[in-house]
């Protein structure tokens, strides 16, 4: 893989320490990008970050933050500034499902999705958006095929990733002319650590080849990032059988 537009350049991931985050650190670094490694447990990234700078030839920075804090998602995008002396892109990553029925799903469950999957999107984009334009470089949203169509087994996780659909269009549309790159990537189930309201992950749901592992979507942000006169507005990676649950 070699995305050499990306070689030198400063690029933040939120939800860094697992699953597709932790893909993408190791995919952002291959191709020669400094990559600063943000979520809350600040040892699993710090272990990602020694691994990375070992295999590749490249710097990181270990930001532990807390998306829903506005405070925290506003320093960490200063000290990537400050670090790096730029910052070319944004990946917004961080996210979770909890609960699943609406009738049963308890308050504190709805208001922790809304503050990580929006108001933590909200609140990083919006830091980034002056240094982007600065770098002519790329805001990239992590969304889901739940963003896309009705799905029964969460509808407050599947609302949240269409608003985060909705919200990335639109400030493409605002910020577009000004150069500022914009992606939405939407995986389906990916073999990782995340996982439905029933507490079980899909990596123990799903055997290795039944569904897209990180890796694959951590290439799809990569090649997004790299693209430096166009944007890829949307990229779609569903499982081969998805549509055969219609």
């Amino acid at each position: 893989m070699a995305f050499d537009s990306l070689a030198g350049r400063a690029v933040v991931v939120t939800g860094a320490s697992s699953g597709i985050g932790e893909a993408t650190v190791h995919a952002l670094a291959e191709a020669g990008a400094n990559v600063v490694l943000a979520a809350r447990s600040g040892e699993t990234l710090e272990e990602i970050a020694d691994d990375v700078e070992a295999e590749y030839d490249t710097e990181t920075l270990v930001a532990p933050t807390d998306v829903t804090e506005e405070d925290a998602v506003e320093a960490l995008i200063e000290a990537t500034v400050s670090e790096f002396g730029e910052l070319y892109g944004l990946v917004n990553n961080a996210g979770l499902g909890l609960g699943d029925d609406v009738e049963s799903m308890d308050t504190d469950d709805f208001a922790t999705m809304q503050a990580v999957n929006v108001d933590g999107v909200f609140y990083a984009t919006r830091a980034a958006i002056p240094h982007v334009r600065e770098s002519g470089g790329h805001l990239l949203f992590v969304g889901s095929f739940a963003g896309h169509y009705p799905r029964p087994g969460n509808p407050v996780y599947a609302a949240t990733k269409w608003w985060v659909r909705g919200f990335a269009h639109s400030v493409a549309g605002q910020v577009g002319e000004e150069g500022i790159g914009v992606t939405v990537v939407n995986p389906s189930e990916v073999r990782s650590e995340f996982g439905g309201g029933d507490g079980e992950s899909f990596a123990e749901r799903f055997e290795p080849g039944e569904v897209t592992e990180p890796e694959e979507i951590a290439e799809a942000i990569a090649f997004a990032l790299s693209q430096e006169r166009s944007s890829a507005s949307e990229i779609d990676l569903y499982r081969r059988d998805k549509f055969a649950e219609f």
